[in-house]
């Protein structure tokens, strides 16, 4: 039986839950992208698998993390020993979330960079690798959070600890929670789009990035179309 997870009585925590959810749901359309092309023998399109691993860095490592290492950790600090060890771990994980990112990005130049040549199949498959432990490692993450964290949070905070909260995490919000992506961020995800679409629907993955990717009120581009006219 799953967990129950927290109850959103307060704007923070449900831009919380949100942001996790669409982080899990990039870093799982990776992975599934990745072995769609394995499954097929073609390259993935790289700069598509750019594209997402910038918006892992650019949102969550960035934005997202911080905000609660910064923010709410420290307002549970002191409740008990098992929660001061539990954020140790979680503050560890966002720290290491920073190098890894460094590393899959490395080794994603690695499988471009040498892909035409005898060393293909070993850069493919130290990066698949390293995106599945990446994966893995996060959604661990994240429902270590839910489950220990923000139950904790929702039962001991206090009614100005929340204002806090809610006004920090209200600004810098995830485009793939459903609010519009500044117009510098619309070609990324529209690059993602056109690669998700060609190696097939991934449902609400999908439809998350095209209403980032397009403006307001346009309708998702039909299959076979990328959102913003990028080939794939």
């Amino acid at each position: 039986m799953s967990t129950p997870r927290p109850t959103l009585t307060h704007p923070s925590l449900s831009i919380i839950c949100h942001e996790h959810r669409a982080l899990s749901a990039m870093l799982r359309s990776i992975v599934l992208l990745l072995r769609e092309h394995r499954r097929r023998n073609t390259l993935p399109d790289f700069d598509a698998l750019q594209a997402m691993l910038f918006y892992v860095d650019e949102f969550p490592e960035k934005l997202h993390h911080p905000k609660e290492s910064r923010l709410l950790f420290p307002k549970l600090r002191g409740h008990d020993a098992h929660t001061d060890a539990v954020l140790d771990r979680l503050d560890r994980d966002h720290a290491h979330g920073e190098q890894a990112i460094r590393e899959l990005e490395h080794a994603l130049l690695g499988f471009r960079t040498m892909s035409g040549t005898r060393q293909c199949e070993a850069r493919r498959a130290d990066f698949e690798t390293l995106m599945k432990k990446y994966a893995e490692f996060y959604l661990d993450h994240m429902h270590v959070e839910e489950t220990e964290i923000l139950p904790l949070a929702q039962s001991v905070l206090s009614d100005d600890d929340w204002a806090e909260l809610d006004a920090a995490f209200l600004l810098n919000r995830d485009p793939l929670t459903g609010h519009q992506a500044d117009e510098a961020y619309k070609p990324l995800f529209a690059r993602i789009v056109g690669a998700l679409r060609h190696s097939g629907n991934f449902g609400t993955m999908l439809e998350a990035l095209a209403s980032a990717a397009l403006p307001t009120g346009s309708p998702p581009p039909p299959p076979g179309h990328p959102a913003g006219g990028e080939g794939s």
